[in-house]
């Protein structure tokens, strides 16, 4: 089946939610949830799809990944990338990765664990540069992390 991008709506919400959360216990298990799964779809519901800048990547009707991002005065941030883990490596994130770097103009820039090898392997292979590492004080996980950027 053919991939579809587009954006999230609020009809989205509980699916998107059961997406993060796969995605990020299989695929970050190393890294604790600072927050309770109900807090977590409370936040998808009435916070992160109501701003905007959420594009969800659909595969025979199923949401099988999503990205979200937002703008602040130092240009963009990309602030959620998932992929549910069956679907890891099948152009999913790049789909996903290329919408938001077409939506945004400028510097792109990201965080994401230093555990998290594999993202590092993926932003690294789409031109993102590591240009400041953190010991996860400012983290809600207490997990180092890494900013990573594109400069366009």
């Amino acid at each position: 089946m053919p991939l579809i991008l587009r954006c999230a709506t609020s009809k989205d919400a509980a699916e998107l939610a059961d997406v993060y959360l796969r995605s990020r216990d299989t695929l970050a298990s190393y890294a604790p949830r600072a927050h309770s799964e109900a807090a977590v779809r409370d936040w998808i519901a009435n916070v992160l799809i109501p701003s905007g800048g959420v594009t969800v990547a659909v595969i025979d009707d199923r949401i099988v990944g999503m990205a979200a991002y937002s703008l602040s005065d130092d240009g963009a941030w990309l602030d959620q990338l998932y992929v549910c883990p069956r679907f890891k490596r099948r152009g999913v994130g790049t789909a996903l990765l290329e919408s938001v770097k077409s939506q945004t103009d400028g510097a792109l820039q990201l965080y994401t664990f230093q555990m998290n090898h594999d993202a590092a392997a993926f932003y690294e292979q789409h031109g993102f540069l590591a240009v400041a590492y953190s010991d996860g004080s400012r983290n809600e996980e207490g997990c180092p992390d890494v900013v990573y950027c594109l400069a366009r």
